[in-house]
């Protein structure tokens, strides 16, 4: 989709065929050949015709990320995958705005104006640039159907001068035209730029996967998981930083946070034991935070092995920060003894979750040739260095 087309989109005509669009997509129940045929009879532009099927298409996907706004908002294919999800974007901006209340922020790379949104929801002054002609101008029509303040720009953000403002927010892209970029010199804009911005006052959201030790000194790195899910890390300049490692966890029922300074046993040996009455699967922002000891000594547990992320305990505890788990019995580690033991217990449908041994859940599933009424959950690890089979029950 080009400018001039969008253009037209935000037009009274354009606003009809978005809503007739939508309509032929319902009543066609999402065929896109059907929908696209109904929106052809009434707009013959192809063009034109296409970027408003598109449209309702994308919305459709996009509610996943922002819920009821997504109705209004626009949006392009690649924009939508970048965009951080309602949620994140907003817990964020609220640490933002209770270090620099009423304060104003630049978003370098602002996109389709996910975090711009936020922002702006969260009282700052929320001010954006993308390089993209298109993604700027679908950020303001964002900001402006979903009656929000706010000013974007098409500029390159590395020429944007930032001492305006209480504070920058970045994105880096970290897709090429060959898929996803790993190496940091890579992004764009490249980790040099990251670097600079951030020895200011500045925020910067990064893959999860970005190592410890690239992240620079006082620099605060946060890891956010949504749903179980890790959809992101943070970068925080030292002088939004309150701790050197954050892992912050979005459930159901709210927010939850652990940091370094929650870890007894930062500076010394992890703690392992022996297999207790339960074990706990640390949510995956703790466990790319190195934060695993620091939920172990909040259940009173330790590790079941030096090397991986399950925790025992003889204590029972429901947390935000792992998942938790009875420990029925241990069965044999062996395929065909297990095949046995699991037919012997009439278990039918399994659950099985591995990790530090090598194994394919849903291929050791299919040589089990499972029988039977009952539904468990397996658990494939290894405990103080052997490969071990552990029948749990979730709590």
């Amino acid at each position: 989709m080009d400018a001039e087309t969008f253009a037209w989109l935000l037009t009274d005509e354009g606003q009809q065929l978005l809503v007739h669009a939508t309509h032929a997509w319902a009543d066609h129940e999402g065929d896109p050949v059907r929908s696209a045929a109904a929106v052809r009879r009434t707009e013959p532009n192809a063009d034109r015709a296409a970027a408003a099927l598109t449209q309702v298409q994308l919305r459709a996907k996009a509610v996943a990320k922002f819920g009821a706004d997504a109705t209004r908002m626009y949006f392009t294919p690649d924009a939508l995958e970048q965009a951080t999800r309602t949620r994140v974007a907003a817990h964020r901006a609220a640490r933002l705005a209770t270090a620099i209340p009423g304060g104003s922020v630049i978003d370098l790379g602002c996109g389709i104006g996910g975090d711009l949104i936020a922002f702006a929801r969260a009282g700052l002054v929320a001010a954006g640039v993308d390089l993209d002609p298109v993604r700027a101008e679908i950020a303001r029509a964002n900001l402006a159907a979903l009656g929000l303040p706010g000013a974007v720009m098409a500029t390159d953000a590395t020429a944007v001068d930032t001492s305006g403002f209480d504070a920058a927010f970045a994105d880096p892209a970290r897709r090429s035209g060959r898929g996803r970029v790993f190496d940091a010199d890579g992004w764009t804009p490249p980790w040099p730029w990251v670097e600079e911005l951030l020895a200011r006052r500045a925020v910067v959201k990064v893959a999860p996967g970005i190592p410890h030790d690239l992240v620079p000194e006082g620099v605060e790195a946060e890891w956010v998981s949504e749903g179980g899910e890790v959809k992101e890390a943070a970068l925080w300049s030292s002088s939004l930083a309150t701790v050197s490692r954050r892992a912050t966890v979005l459930g159901g029922t709210g927010l939850a946070s652990i940091t370094d300074e929650d870890d007894p046993f930062v500076g010394r040996d992890r703690p392992v034991r022996d297999l207790g009455a339960f074990l706990y699967e640390p949510d995956g922002a703790v466990i790319r935070a190195g934060l695993v000891t620091a939920v172990a000594a909040g259940v009173e547990g330790g590790l079941v092995d030096p090397h991986i992320a399950y925790i025992t305990s003889d204590a029972s505890f429901h947390t935000p920060f792992a998942r938790s788990y009875r420990v029925l019995e241990q069965l044999p580690y062996r395929e065909k003894q297990l095949k046995a033991a699991l037919r012997e217990r009439a278990i039918g449908r399994l659950t099985i979750k591995k990790r530090g041994v090598d194994v394919v859940p849903d291929e050791l599933r299919k040589r089990l040739a499972l029988h039977g009424d009952n539904e468990a959950t397996l658990v494939l690890t290894r405990v103080d260095g052997s490969g071990t089979a552990l029948l749990v029950q979730p709590f």
